[in-house]
Protein backbone atom coordinates (compact mmCIF):
# COMPACT_ATOMS: atom_id res chain seq x y z
CA UNK A 1 0.00 0.00 0.00
CA UNK A 2 1.36 3.41 -1.00
CA UNK A 3 1.69 5.60 2.07
CA UNK A 4 1.62 9.38 2.22
CA UNK A 5 4.16 11.03 4.53
CA UNK A 6 2.80 13.96 6.53
CA UNK A 7 4.97 17.07 6.78
CA UNK A 8 4.85 16.82 10.58
CA UNK A 9 3.40 14.53 13.26
CA UNK A 10 -0.39 14.75 13.36
CA UNK A 11 -1.58 17.70 15.42
CA UNK A 12 -4.93 17.83 17.20
CA UNK A 13 -6.69 21.12 16.46
CA UNK A 14 -10.18 22.56 16.74
CA UNK A 15 -12.61 22.68 13.83
CA UNK A 16 -12.26 26.47 13.84
CA UNK A 17 -8.48 26.24 13.55
CA UNK A 18 -8.86 23.76 10.68
CA UNK A 19 -11.37 25.95 8.86
CA UNK A 20 -9.04 28.93 9.20
CA UNK A 21 -6.58 27.16 6.87
CA UNK A 22 -8.99 27.34 3.93
CA UNK A 23 -8.19 30.12 1.47
CA UNK A 24 -10.13 31.56 -1.51
CA UNK A 25 -9.88 29.46 -4.67
CA UNK A 26 -9.02 26.19 -2.88
CA UNK A 27 -10.34 22.74 -3.75
CA UNK A 28 -11.65 20.94 -0.65
CA UNK A 29 -12.54 17.24 -0.75
CA UNK A 30 -15.27 15.99 1.57
CA UNK A 31 -15.09 12.40 0.34
CA UNK A 32 -18.24 10.30 0.21
CA UNK A 33 -21.22 9.09 2.25
CA UNK A 34 -20.31 8.37 5.90
CA UNK A 35 -16.92 10.11 5.63
CA UNK A 36 -18.21 13.62 4.96
CA UNK A 37 -17.21 15.88 7.89
CA UNK A 38 -19.70 17.71 10.09
CA UNK A 39 -17.98 19.94 12.67
CA UNK A 40 -15.42 21.15 10.10
CA UNK A 41 -18.25 21.85 7.68
CA UNK A 42 -20.06 24.00 10.25
CA UNK A 43 -16.88 25.88 11.20
CA UNK A 44 -16.07 26.57 7.56
CA UNK A 45 -19.58 27.85 6.82
CA UNK A 46 -19.17 30.35 9.65
CA UNK A 47 -16.13 31.79 7.81
CA UNK A 48 -17.99 32.34 4.55
CA UNK A 49 -17.61 36.14 4.49
CA UNK A 50 -13.82 35.76 4.35
CA UNK A 51 -13.94 33.32 1.43
CA UNK A 52 -14.92 33.07 -2.23
CA UNK A 53 -14.54 30.53 -5.04
CA UNK A 54 -14.01 27.62 -2.63
CA UNK A 55 -14.88 24.39 -4.45
CA UNK A 56 -15.89 21.04 -2.93
CA UNK A 57 -15.88 17.50 -4.27
CA UNK A 58 -18.30 15.07 -2.68
CA UNK A 59 -20.46 12.02 -3.30
CA UNK A 60 -23.86 10.91 -1.95
CA UNK A 61 -24.39 13.53 0.74
CA UNK A 62 -26.29 12.02 3.67
CA UNK A 63 -26.73 15.11 5.86
CA UNK A 64 -27.38 18.81 5.18
CA UNK A 65 -24.10 20.61 4.46
CA UNK A 66 -23.58 23.90 6.26
CA UNK A 67 -21.51 25.36 3.41
CA UNK A 68 -24.60 25.06 1.20
CA UNK A 69 -27.23 25.96 3.78
CA UNK A 70 -25.33 29.14 4.81
CA UNK A 71 -24.61 30.20 1.23
CA UNK A 72 -27.77 29.60 -0.82
CA UNK A 73 -26.74 32.09 -3.52
CA UNK A 74 -23.33 30.51 -4.10
CA UNK A 75 -21.32 33.66 -3.41
CA UNK A 76 -18.64 31.77 -1.49
CA UNK A 77 -18.87 28.00 -1.99
CA UNK A 78 -19.41 25.69 -5.00
CA UNK A 79 -20.49 22.03 -4.75
CA UNK A 80 -19.48 19.24 -7.16
CA UNK A 81 -20.77 15.69 -6.69
CA UNK A 82 -19.84 12.37 -8.27
CA UNK A 83 -23.25 10.90 -7.46
CA UNK A 84 -26.34 12.71 -6.21
CA UNK A 85 -28.33 11.85 -3.14
CA UNK A 86 -31.78 13.38 -2.79
CA UNK A 87 -30.15 16.25 -0.90
CA UNK A 88 -27.59 16.89 -3.65
CA UNK A 89 -30.39 16.80 -6.22
CA UNK A 90 -32.34 19.53 -4.46
CA UNK A 91 -29.31 21.81 -4.54
CA UNK A 92 -28.76 20.96 -8.21
CA UNK A 93 -32.35 22.02 -8.91
CA UNK A 94 -31.49 25.32 -7.20
CA UNK A 95 -28.41 25.73 -9.42
CA UNK A 96 -25.97 25.20 -6.57
CA UNK A 97 -24.73 21.61 -7.05
CA UNK A 98 -23.08 20.24 -10.17
CA UNK A 99 -22.44 16.71 -11.38
CA UNK A 100 -19.05 15.22 -12.19
CA UNK A 101 -19.64 12.33 -14.67
CA UNK A 102 -17.81 9.17 -13.60
CA UNK A 103 -17.77 5.42 -13.69
CA UNK A 104 -17.40 4.94 -9.95
CA UNK A 105 -14.72 2.24 -10.24
CA UNK A 106 -12.50 4.58 -12.27
CA UNK A 107 -12.46 7.42 -9.73
CA UNK A 108 -9.17 6.35 -8.09
CA UNK A 109 -7.51 6.65 -11.49
CA UNK A 110 -9.00 10.13 -11.99
CA UNK A 111 -7.39 11.30 -8.76
CA UNK A 112 -4.04 9.76 -9.70
CA UNK A 113 -3.92 10.84 -13.36
CA UNK A 114 -6.29 13.66 -14.24
CA UNK A 115 -7.09 15.77 -11.18
CA UNK A 116 -4.69 18.17 -9.54
CA UNK A 117 -3.86 17.28 -5.92
CA UNK A 118 -6.58 18.65 -3.66
CA UNK A 119 -5.63 21.47 -1.33
CA UNK A 120 -7.33 19.94 1.71
CA UNK A 121 -9.11 16.63 2.20
CA UNK A 122 -11.25 16.35 5.35
CA UNK A 123 -12.76 12.97 6.18
CA UNK A 124 -14.83 11.78 9.11
CA UNK A 125 -13.30 8.55 10.47
CA UNK A 126 -13.28 6.26 13.44
CA UNK A 127 -10.73 7.03 16.13
CA UNK A 128 -7.24 5.62 15.60
CA UNK A 129 -7.06 1.88 16.32
CA UNK A 130 -4.29 0.04 18.13
CA UNK A 131 -2.14 0.11 14.99
CA UNK A 132 -2.60 3.85 14.44
CA UNK A 133 -5.12 3.65 11.57
CA UNK A 134 -8.18 5.88 11.33
CA UNK A 135 -10.78 3.50 9.88
CA UNK A 136 -13.02 4.75 7.03
CA UNK A 137 -15.96 2.74 8.41
CA UNK A 138 -18.33 1.49 5.67
CA UNK A 139 -16.94 3.91 3.07
CA UNK A 140 -13.62 2.78 1.61
CA UNK A 141 -14.24 3.87 -2.00
CA UNK A 142 -11.44 6.16 -3.32
CA UNK A 143 -10.50 7.85 -0.06
CA UNK A 144 -6.92 6.58 -0.02
CA UNK A 145 -6.40 7.83 -3.56
CA UNK A 146 -7.40 11.36 -2.56
CA UNK A 147 -5.12 11.21 0.47
CA UNK A 148 -2.02 9.99 -1.34
CA UNK A 149 -1.69 13.20 -3.39
CA UNK A 150 -3.46 15.72 -1.14
CA UNK A 151 -1.55 18.79 0.00
CA UNK A 152 -3.14 18.60 3.44
CA UNK A 153 -4.95 15.69 5.14
CA UNK A 154 -7.37 16.18 8.03
CA UNK A 155 -9.51 13.61 9.84
CA UNK A 156 -12.55 14.39 11.97
CA UNK A 157 -12.72 11.56 14.50
CA UNK A 158 -15.94 10.18 15.94
CA UNK A 159 -17.32 7.36 18.06
CA UNK A 160 -20.49 7.34 15.97
CA UNK A 161 -19.35 5.21 13.01
CA UNK A 162 -19.05 1.41 12.86
CA UNK A 163 -15.50 0.09 12.58
CA UNK A 164 -15.47 -2.04 9.43
CA UNK A 165 -12.77 -4.49 8.41
CA UNK A 166 -11.47 -4.41 4.86
CA UNK A 167 -8.51 -3.83 2.56
CA UNK A 168 -6.71 -0.47 2.80
CA UNK A 169 -9.76 0.76 4.68
CA UNK A 170 -8.11 3.57 6.62
CA UNK A 171 -5.39 6.17 6.85
CA UNK A 172 -2.42 5.89 9.21
CA UNK A 173 -1.61 8.57 11.74
CA UNK A 174 1.76 9.12 10.01
CA UNK A 175 -0.11 10.22 6.85
CA UNK A 176 -2.35 12.72 8.64
CA UNK A 177 -1.53 16.39 9.17
CA UNK A 178 -4.35 17.38 11.52
CA UNK A 179 -6.90 15.62 13.75
CA UNK A 180 -10.22 17.32 14.61
CA UNK A 181 -12.44 16.16 17.47
CA UNK A 182 -15.85 15.31 15.99
CA UNK A 183 -19.33 15.46 17.50
CA UNK A 184 -19.82 11.68 17.93
CA UNK A 185 -23.32 11.70 16.42
CA UNK A 186 -24.59 8.37 15.11
CA UNK A 187 -24.05 7.43 11.46
CA UNK A 188 -26.75 8.81 9.14
CA UNK A 189 -29.52 6.31 8.50
CA UNK A 190 -30.71 5.40 5.01
CA UNK A 191 -34.47 4.71 4.95
CA UNK A 192 -35.43 1.18 3.91
CA UNK A 193 -38.39 1.80 1.57
CA UNK A 194 -41.09 -0.86 1.64
CA UNK A 195 -41.46 -2.83 -1.55
CA UNK A 196 -44.55 -2.06 -3.63
CA UNK A 197 -46.63 -4.70 -5.40
CA UNK A 198 -44.79 -3.77 -8.61
CA UNK A 199 -41.44 -4.21 -6.86
CA UNK A 200 -42.50 -7.60 -5.53
CA UNK A 201 -43.62 -8.76 -8.96
CA UNK A 202 -40.22 -7.89 -10.44
CA UNK A 203 -38.43 -9.34 -7.42
CA UNK A 204 -40.20 -12.66 -7.92
CA UNK A 205 -39.19 -12.80 -11.59
CA UNK A 206 -35.54 -12.08 -10.83
CA UNK A 207 -35.30 -14.36 -7.79
CA UNK A 208 -36.41 -17.27 -9.97
CA UNK A 209 -33.33 -16.70 -12.16
CA UNK A 210 -30.83 -16.77 -9.26
CA UNK A 211 -29.06 -20.09 -8.78
CA UNK A 212 -27.28 -21.64 -5.81
CA UNK A 213 -23.86 -20.07 -5.37
CA UNK A 214 -24.69 -16.93 -7.35
CA UNK A 215 -22.68 -13.81 -6.46
CA UNK A 216 -24.90 -10.75 -6.03
CA UNK A 217 -24.60 -7.06 -6.85
CA UNK A 218 -27.76 -5.20 -5.95
CA UNK A 219 -28.49 -1.50 -6.25
CA UNK A 220 -30.48 0.76 -3.99
CA UNK A 221 -34.25 1.13 -3.67
CA UNK A 222 -37.51 -0.72 -3.17
CA UNK A 223 -37.10 -3.13 -6.10
CA UNK A 224 -33.69 -4.50 -4.99
CA UNK A 225 -35.14 -4.86 -1.48
CA UNK A 226 -37.94 -6.89 -3.02
CA UNK A 227 -35.42 -9.23 -4.69
CA UNK A 228 -33.75 -9.81 -1.34
CA UNK A 229 -37.13 -10.44 0.32
CA UNK A 230 -38.03 -13.01 -2.35
CA UNK A 231 -34.66 -14.69 -1.95
CA UNK A 232 -35.30 -15.06 1.78
CA UNK A 233 -38.18 -17.39 0.89
CA UNK A 234 -36.50 -19.13 -2.08
CA UNK A 235 -34.49 -22.35 -2.22
CA UNK A 236 -31.32 -20.52 -3.31
CA UNK A 237 -28.42 -21.04 -0.93
CA UNK A 238 -24.70 -20.34 -0.54
CA UNK A 239 -25.13 -16.96 -2.19
CA UNK A 240 -22.26 -14.50 -2.27
CA UNK A 241 -21.84 -10.72 -2.34
CA UNK A 242 -19.46 -8.68 -4.51
CA UNK A 243 -21.09 -5.29 -4.77
CA UNK A 244 -20.40 -1.58 -4.93
CA UNK A 245 -22.94 -1.00 -2.17
CA UNK A 246 -23.86 -3.36 0.64
CA UNK A 247 -27.61 -2.96 1.05
CA UNK A 248 -29.85 -3.62 4.04
CA UNK A 249 -31.51 -6.46 2.13
CA UNK A 250 -28.16 -8.18 1.62
CA UNK A 251 -27.41 -7.98 5.34
CA UNK A 252 -30.83 -9.52 6.06
CA UNK A 253 -29.96 -12.41 3.74
CA UNK A 254 -26.60 -12.79 5.51
CA UNK A 255 -28.29 -12.88 8.92
CA UNK A 256 -30.71 -15.53 7.63
CA UNK A 257 -27.84 -17.75 6.44
CA UNK A 258 -28.73 -17.41 2.76
CA UNK A 259 -25.47 -15.57 2.04
CA UNK A 260 -22.37 -17.53 3.02
CA UNK A 261 -19.89 -16.33 0.36
CA UNK A 262 -18.53 -19.88 0.37
CA UNK A 263 -18.72 -20.39 -3.41
CA UNK A 264 -16.93 -17.20 -4.47
CA UNK A 265 -13.66 -17.34 -6.36
CA UNK A 266 -12.25 -14.15 -4.80
CA UNK A 267 -12.76 -12.77 -1.28
CA UNK A 268 -14.15 -16.19 -0.43
CA UNK A 269 -16.14 -16.17 2.79
CA UNK A 270 -16.38 -12.38 2.83
CA UNK A 271 -19.09 -9.83 2.05
CA UNK A 272 -17.13 -7.77 -0.49
CA UNK A 273 -18.33 -4.17 -0.97
CA UNK A 274 -17.00 -0.63 -1.20
CA UNK A 275 -19.57 1.32 0.83
CA UNK A 276 -22.69 0.70 2.84
CA UNK A 277 -25.67 2.66 4.13
CA UNK A 278 -28.59 1.49 6.21
CA UNK A 279 -30.25 1.44 9.62
CA UNK A 280 -28.54 1.46 13.00
CA UNK A 281 -29.17 -2.28 13.21
CA UNK A 282 -27.43 -2.62 9.84
CA UNK A 283 -24.38 -0.68 11.11
CA UNK A 284 -24.31 -2.86 14.23
CA UNK A 285 -24.07 -5.95 11.98
CA UNK A 286 -21.02 -4.48 10.23
CA UNK A 287 -19.14 -3.29 13.34
CA UNK A 288 -15.95 -5.34 13.80
CA UNK A 289 -17.52 -8.25 11.93
CA UNK A 290 -14.79 -10.44 10.40
CA UNK A 291 -17.15 -11.56 7.61
CA UNK A 292 -17.16 -8.02 6.17
CA UNK A 293 -14.59 -6.80 3.62
CA UNK A 294 -14.92 -3.11 2.74
CA UNK A 295 -12.71 -2.69 -0.33
CA UNK A 296 -11.37 0.14 -2.49
CA UNK A 297 -13.84 0.83 -5.28
CA UNK A 298 -11.43 -0.31 -8.01
CA UNK A 299 -11.43 -3.76 -6.37
CA UNK A 300 -15.22 -4.02 -6.44
CA UNK A 301 -16.27 -2.16 -9.59
CA UNK A 302 -13.76 -2.72 -12.38
CA UNK A 303 -15.21 -5.33 -14.77
CA UNK A 304 -12.05 -7.43 -14.84
CA UNK A 305 -12.36 -7.79 -11.05
CA UNK A 306 -16.11 -8.48 -11.09
CA UNK A 307 -15.75 -11.26 -13.67
CA UNK A 308 -13.31 -13.22 -11.50
CA UNK A 309 -16.28 -14.55 -9.56
CA UNK A 310 -18.56 -17.05 -11.30
CA UNK A 311 -22.33 -16.64 -11.68
CA UNK A 312 -22.31 -12.93 -10.93
CA UNK A 313 -25.83 -11.50 -10.88
CA UNK A 314 -26.05 -7.70 -11.29
CA UNK A 315 -29.43 -6.15 -10.47
CA UNK A 316 -29.91 -2.45 -11.21
CA UNK A 317 -32.66 0.11 -11.79
CA UNK A 318 -33.31 2.40 -14.70
CA UNK A 319 -35.85 5.18 -15.23
CA UNK A 320 -36.41 4.94 -19.00
CA UNK A 321 -35.54 2.64 -21.89
CA UNK A 322 -36.01 3.09 -25.61
CA UNK A 323 -37.14 0.33 -27.96
CA UNK A 324 -33.55 -0.50 -28.88
CA UNK A 325 -32.50 -1.14 -25.28
CA UNK A 326 -30.70 2.05 -24.25
CA UNK A 327 -31.13 2.69 -20.52
CA UNK A 328 -31.27 6.23 -19.14
CA UNK A 329 -30.82 5.78 -15.39
CA UNK A 330 -29.48 9.09 -14.09
CA UNK A 331 -31.40 12.05 -15.50
CA UNK A 332 -34.82 13.34 -16.45
CA UNK A 333 -33.98 15.23 -19.59
CA UNK A 334 -31.35 17.78 -18.60
CA UNK A 335 -32.30 17.55 -14.93
CA UNK A 336 -29.72 15.38 -13.20
CA UNK A 337 -31.10 12.83 -10.71
CA UNK A 338 -28.36 10.51 -9.46
CA UNK A 339 -25.33 9.35 -11.45
CA UNK A 340 -23.80 6.60 -13.56
CA UNK A 341 -22.39 5.03 -10.42
CA UNK A 342 -21.27 1.47 -11.01
CA UNK A 343 -24.20 0.43 -13.19
CA UNK A 344 -22.37 0.10 -16.49
CA UNK A 345 -19.33 -1.54 -14.93
CA UNK A 346 -21.42 -4.19 -13.20
CA UNK A 347 -23.50 -4.82 -16.32
CA UNK A 348 -20.27 -5.55 -18.19
CA UNK A 349 -18.60 -7.44 -15.37
CA UNK A 350 -21.60 -9.70 -14.79
CA UNK A 351 -21.89 -10.51 -18.49
CA UNK A 352 -18.18 -11.41 -18.62
CA UNK A 353 -18.50 -13.64 -15.54
CA UNK A 354 -18.81 -17.38 -16.14
CA UNK A 355 -22.55 -18.01 -16.03
CA UNK A 356 -23.21 -14.37 -15.14
CA UNK A 357 -26.44 -12.41 -15.64
CA UNK A 358 -27.32 -8.73 -15.66
CA UNK A 359 -30.84 -7.48 -14.94
CA UNK A 360 -32.08 -3.95 -15.69
CA UNK A 361 -35.33 -3.24 -13.87
CA UNK A 362 -38.05 -0.61 -14.03
CA UNK A 363 -41.72 -0.25 -13.26
CA UNK A 364 -43.67 -0.14 -16.52
CA UNK A 365 -45.09 3.34 -15.84
CA UNK A 366 -44.46 6.50 -13.82
CA UNK A 367 -46.42 9.64 -13.03
CA UNK A 368 -45.26 13.17 -13.77
CA UNK A 369 -47.36 16.26 -13.20
CA UNK A 370 -50.38 14.05 -12.64
CA UNK A 371 -49.97 12.24 -15.95
CA UNK A 372 -49.07 8.56 -16.25
CA UNK A 373 -46.42 7.64 -18.82
CA UNK A 374 -44.67 4.52 -20.06
CA UNK A 375 -41.03 4.03 -19.06
CA UNK A 376 -40.51 2.05 -22.26
CA UNK A 377 -40.60 4.54 -25.11
CA UNK A 378 -39.83 4.79 -28.82
CA UNK A 379 -36.96 7.13 -28.00
CA UNK A 380 -35.49 8.64 -24.86
CA UNK A 381 -36.66 11.97 -23.49
CA UNK A 382 -34.60 14.75 -25.14
CA UNK A 383 -31.58 15.48 -22.97
CA UNK A 384 -31.67 12.13 -21.19
CA UNK A 385 -28.23 10.65 -20.57
CA UNK A 386 -27.59 7.07 -21.68
CA UNK A 387 -26.18 5.16 -18.72
CA UNK A 388 -26.07 1.68 -20.28
CA UNK A 389 -25.83 1.34 -24.09
CA UNK A 390 -28.03 -1.02 -26.06
CA UNK A 391 -25.02 -3.20 -26.88
CA UNK A 392 -24.54 -4.01 -23.18
CA UNK A 393 -28.16 -4.73 -22.29
CA UNK A 394 -28.97 -8.28 -21.21
CA UNK A 395 -32.13 -9.03 -19.21
CA UNK A 396 -34.78 -6.31 -18.89
CA UNK A 397 -37.51 -6.65 -16.26
CA UNK A 398 -40.84 -4.95 -15.56
CA UNK A 399 -43.75 -6.24 -13.49
CA UNK A 400 -45.10 -7.71 -16.76
CA UNK A 401 -42.20 -9.97 -17.59
CA UNK A 402 -38.54 -10.48 -18.34
CA UNK A 403 -36.76 -10.50 -21.72
CA UNK A 404 -33.17 -11.07 -22.81
CA UNK A 405 -31.91 -8.66 -25.49
CA UNK A 406 -28.53 -10.29 -26.10
CA UNK A 407 -28.22 -11.53 -29.69
CA UNK A 408 -31.43 -9.85 -30.80
CA UNK A 409 -31.83 -7.55 -33.81
CA UNK A 410 -33.44 -4.12 -33.48
CA UNK A 411 -36.87 -5.47 -34.57
CA UNK A 412 -36.61 -8.36 -32.11
CA UNK A 413 -35.60 -6.00 -29.31
CA UNK A 414 -38.51 -3.69 -30.00
CA UNK A 415 -40.99 -6.57 -29.98
CA UNK A 416 -39.50 -8.00 -26.77
CA UNK A 417 -39.63 -4.68 -24.94
CA UNK A 418 -43.18 -3.93 -26.10
CA UNK A 419 -44.21 -7.32 -24.69
CA UNK A 420 -43.24 -6.23 -21.16
CA UNK A 421 -44.53 -2.65 -21.42
CA UNK A 422 -47.75 -1.74 -19.63
CA UNK A 423 -50.67 -3.18 -21.67
CA UNK A 424 -52.21 0.29 -22.04
CA UNK A 425 -49.23 1.46 -24.11
CA UNK A 426 -48.35 -1.58 -26.21
CA UNK A 427 -50.56 -0.73 -29.19
CA UNK A 428 -49.16 2.81 -29.45
CA UNK A 429 -45.58 1.56 -29.07
CA UNK A 430 -46.13 -1.02 -31.81
CA UNK A 431 -47.56 1.61 -34.13
CA UNK A 432 -44.62 3.97 -33.50
CA UNK A 433 -42.13 1.15 -34.02
CA UNK A 434 -43.66 0.37 -37.44
CA UNK A 435 -43.87 4.05 -38.41
CA UNK A 436 -40.17 4.56 -37.68
CA UNK A 437 -39.19 1.27 -39.34
CA UNK A 438 -37.85 -0.34 -36.19
CA UNK A 439 -40.12 -3.32 -36.94
CA UNK A 440 -40.47 -4.30 -40.62
CA UNK A 441 -43.78 -5.62 -41.87
CA UNK A 442 -44.07 -9.17 -43.15
CA UNK A 443 -41.27 -10.58 -40.96
CA UNK A 444 -41.86 -13.10 -38.19
CA UNK A 445 -39.49 -14.12 -35.42
CA UNK A 446 -39.51 -17.37 -33.53
CA UNK A 447 -40.20 -17.15 -29.78
CA UNK A 448 -37.87 -18.94 -27.38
Amino acid sequence: MKMRVASHPAKTITAQQAAAMVEPGMWIDYGATLCQPDVFDQALAERKEALHDVKFRSCITMRPRAVLEHDPQGKHFHWFSMHFSGYDRRWHDAGRAHYLPVNLGEIPDYYRRFMDPVDIVVLKTCRADEEGFFNFSAANLWHRDIIERAKCVMVEVTDGLPYVYGVRNGVHRSEVDFVIEGDNQAAPVLPHPPATDVDMAMGKLIAAEIEDGACLQIGIGGMPNAVCEQLLHSNARDLGVHSEMLTEGMVNLYRAGKITNAKKQIHTGKMAFSFGLGSQSYYDSLHRNPDMACLPVQDTNLPHEIMRNHRVVAINNTTQMDLQGQAASESDGLRHISGTGGQLQFVRGAYASEGGKSFMCMSSTFEKNGQRKSRIALSLTPGNMVTTPRTDMMYVVTEYGIVNLKGKSVPERALALISIAHPDYREALMREAHEHRLIPRGVTFSRH
